[in-house]
């Protein structure tokens, strides 16, 4: 160590001077690092597999791989997605395979943000990850079922991070006011509860964001008779309102969410999704059409108006655009949630569409034949079975077949009991 790398270290910020060194220091995720589970076991026994760390920023990814590199006997090679090609991983796997045939030793190499690598980036790496040559740890915020090769998932364990409590957040924040050696012991800081409450709600998980906004209020409050006095004014002006990291995994789960709250019927989750989505930069068209497909998907005849009033929340965000048109869109999904439910439209056409993708259609019954042209009399139509025009007759209906004769028997359409689809049942049977 030189007195350049000490420099170094007191000038990092709080959030990298309190990262974690051991596995006793590490807060969150029991579910996997606790005491007996199979992450912790690892790690302690330095048997640790190929694995990815999937989870929400500040949840201590890097920092458990840190406290991985700190414990195990083997060599630990950290590289960024972004900025790391095939050149630079060709070059650690050669250093890998000289530790392994001079020294008999392990190398860990830890990729951050690791969705990043295109199919070319992780091909490389494969032939090593299956002869053990490295031990690959992957960390990346967004589903790798989703957005990493397959070749890679399915050689490596996930590892599922949870965002953290706003409990371990605090512990967080009132271990570095106290810590001398990298905190903020020595500069005698008082943090009024109400403050520290107030980071620890606002940080929403994320430990580096609340240890940033801590070191922000304390470097910025003037000392008084000797001591730094953090009161929530002063935490309220150190961190931002809360921000939704909308990945494209998360996109859609709200997406998700926000259109499952609709079917359910369920008014208050229907806005908070819908109001998350806006906060988060989503396109308002995107969520206006898909208010006016569940109008007609899970309300449909129940409530015909509902579908009305999800084209006219539509026209009118497209006359007067945002913000105005939040009022609309959401009385469109306020009389969605509260109509009562029928799905018997998309199962009437999902039924009717694999009839007509099955193919082998049989001819159009003579009588529904198009008979406008000249001459249509000459293709020999028999008598009894002209078309019989409804309106000629009592009620304006008629008995008569309208499918084919392959499939004459055919039901699509079947009204539920619910709201105004119930009156429509006897005319169907």
């Amino acid at each position: 160590m030189t007195l350049f790398t000490e420099n170094e270290k007191s000038t990092a910020p709080l959030a990298d001077r309190m990262r974690p060194r051991t596995l006793e220091e590490f807060y969150g995720q029991e579910h996997i690092v606790g005491p007996g589970r199979l992450l912790r076991r690892a790690i302690e026994a330095d048997r640790l597999t190929s694995s990815i760390f999937y989870g929400p920023p500040g949840c201590g990814k890097t920092t458990l791989a840190s406290i991985i590199a700190h414990q195990t006997d083997a060599a630990f090679v950290k590289m960024n997605a972004v900025t790391s090609g095939v050149g630079d991983v060709r070059d650690e796997l050669r250093k890998a395979a000289d530790r392994r045939a001079l020294y008999g030793r392990a190398t860990y190499l830890l990729l951050d943000e690791c969705h990043r690598w295109s199919k070319a980036q992780s091909d490389s790496i494969l032939p090593a990850m299956e002869e053990g040559l490295i031990r690959f740890i992957g960390s990346t915020t967004e589903n790798p079922m989703i957005s990493m090769t397959p070749a890679i998932v399915s050689r490596c364990r996930i590892f599922a991070f949870e965002a953290l409590t706003q409990q371990d957040v605090e512990k967080a924040m009132l271990r570095a006011c106290g810590d001398k050696e990298r905190g903020l012991g020595n500069m005698n800081v008082d943090l009024d509860e109400d403050a520290l409450h107030h980071i620890s709600f606002i940080a929403n998980g994320d430990v580096r964001t609340a240890l940033n906004a801590l070191e922000l209020a304390a470097l910025t409050t003037p000392t008084v008779n000797g001591r730094i006095h953090i009161t929530l004014p002063i935490a309220e002006e150190s961190i931002q309102k809360p921000i939704i990291r909308c990945d494209e995994t998360l996109f859609y789960d709200m997406l998700s969410a926000f259109c499952k709250s609709l079917r359910g019927g369920d008014c208050d989750a229907a806005l908070l999704w819908f109001s998350r989505l806006l906060y988060a930069g989503a396109d308002p068209r995107m969520l206006a059409r898909r208010i006016v497909a569940h109008a007609s998907e899970d309300v449909g005849l129940a409530n015909p108006a509902a579908m009305l009033q999800a084209v006219a929340a539509m026209q009118a965000l497209e006359m007067i655009g945002m913000p105005e048109a939040k009022l609309p869109l959401t009385q469109a999904i306020l009389a969605v949630c509260v109509s009562p439910k029928s799905n018997s439209v998309v199962m009437a056409i999902d039924q009717a569409m694999a009839d007509a993708e099955q193919g082998g259609f049989g001819p159009v019954p003579a009588h529904l034949r198009d008979t406008s042209y000249k001459g249509n009399e000459r293709l020999g139509v028999k008598t009894g079975t002209e078309y019989k025009y409804p309106h000629d007759y009592p009620g304006h209906w008629v008995e008569q077949q309208y499918l084919p004769d392959d499939k004459k028997n055919a039901r699509y359409y079947v009204p539920s009991d619910q709201g105004a689809e119930a009156k429509l049942k006897p005319r169907k049977e």
